[in-house]
């Protein structure tokens, strides 16, 4: 029997791709796969994005042409984890769970039962107990969470190193969502610190009290604590530990002919220009500092991984202005001028010692006073720019 070109082509593609070839191609190349028969790489998947040293254990899926696995990763140490178009870092672990389209940088790590979804970045150091859902949600360095706890449209910072960090208590909920209106909104993205700020690694860490909530959008200052057991209504100003009253009232409501103030309306606006402004000036400190040190260290990996990280905030920004624009829409509330968020960043001089040589975390403590001061006045000016721009 005669097999036409095409016949003979699909088998062929079927026998180089086939799971066993795929994950034999992965140990020779140094991948440690502890059970062969229990993990599974989908034909989507880049395997030169998939690094020699990483770690996948029983019960691990990983699919998706944007997927990275960088060198000395652990996927699955405590069971199932599916890894969908996702980065994850050299060092970065984790646990179980479900990770899609989501960046890990290196030495970042999940708990079991995580679910890590569109929009979620976690910084070098940031960490999660168990059961943590996240979404459109960026953990700076080092921020810490506790367990059974969910967290969407929000950005926490602060704290000094690994040791001395912003940390969530269990069973906390950052709601953001509000049912007014026809189809309600979530124009409520929280500010837990700042990029401008945090990026330094030098101001006070934030607690949230645990069995607690956030009702969106808000903002924290550094140095704070909010106690345990209640739900944060306000904004909170640095070095303020904060206990608010119980709210209690009942009265008559239609979800579609009750309308927010005018004074809420512009708050509303207000807050989500500040948090543009700020996943801006995270933009810029990635695509100017990050992958200036990655460069200079010939680091290609990190530089992926970085890349990644780039997506996600973008994918960030897209998604408040989404929001917004829709908030905007149905209460006939201020627009914004989403272009300046495309616009090359304000001109940066090179007036650092770069060090390329050290891990990130340590160049950033070496930096003396003036050059610290010097990027500072560059930040701000990137979020002054949004600020402005918008």
């Amino acid at each position: 029997m005669l097999l036409t070109k095409t016949i003979v082509y699909e088998m062929e593609h079927s026998m180089n791709y086939s799971i066993e070839n795929t994950l034999k191609a992965l140990e020779d190349k140094g991948v440690k796969i502890i059970d062969p028969r229990q993990v599974y790489v989908s034909p989507d998947v880049d395997l030169e994005r998939i690094y020699p040293g990483s770690i996948l254990f029983p019960g691990t899926r990983i699919t998706g042409s944007r997927t990275l696995i960088g060198t000395g990763a652990k996927i699955g140490t405590e069971g199932p984890v599916t890894v969908n178009d996702s980065v994850i870092g050299a060092g970065a672990a984790i646990a179980s769970g479900y990770v899609t389209e989501s960046t890990l940088l290196p030495r970042a790590k999940t708990g079991g039962s995580c679910h890590l979804r569109g929009g979620t970045l976690l910084e070098e150091e940031a960490n999660t107990a168990h059961a943590v859902g996240l979404k459109q949600t960026i953990m700076m360095y080092g921020v810490t969470m506790g367990s059974l706890i969910n967290f969407c449209d929000a950005l926490l910072s602060g704290g000094l190193s690994r040791k001395v960090h912003t940390e969530v208590g269990s069973g906390f909920i950052h709601f953001n969502f509000t049912p007014w209106g026809e189809f309600g909104d979530k124009a409520t993205p929280s500010l837990i610190g700042s990029v401008t700020e945090g990026v330094f690694l030098d101001k006070p860490p934030i607690f949230l009290g645990g069995m607690s909530g956030i009702v969106g959008p808000k903002e924290i200052g550094f140095g704070s604590m909010t106690v345990a057991g209640q739900v944060v209504r306000k904004s909170i100003p640095d070095a303020t530990m904060y206990s608010g009253e119980r709210v209690s009232f009942e009265k008559s409501f239609s979800y579609n002919n009750t309308a927010p103030s005018d004074k809420h309306i512009r708050l509303i606006r207000e807050r989500n220009i500040e948090y543009l402004a700020q996943l801006y000036a995270l933009k810029a400190w990635y695509s100017c500092i990050r992958l200036k040190r990655s460069a200079l260290s010939g680091n290609e990996e990190l530089s992926l991984v970085y890349a990644g990280a780039l997506e996600t905030i973008e994918e960030c920004v897209k998604e408040r202005v989404k929001r917004y624009k829709s908030f905007a829409s149905q209460w006939n509330a201020k627009p914004i001028n989403d272009a300046c968020l495309s616009e090359d960043f304000p001109e940066f001089e090179d007036f650092v010692d770069w060090k390329p040589e050290l891990e990130y975390d340590k160049w950033v403590w070496s930096l003396s006073e003036n050059e610290k001061s010097l990027l500072h006045s560059w930040i701000v000016s990137c979020a002054d720019k949004v600020r402005s721009g918008l």
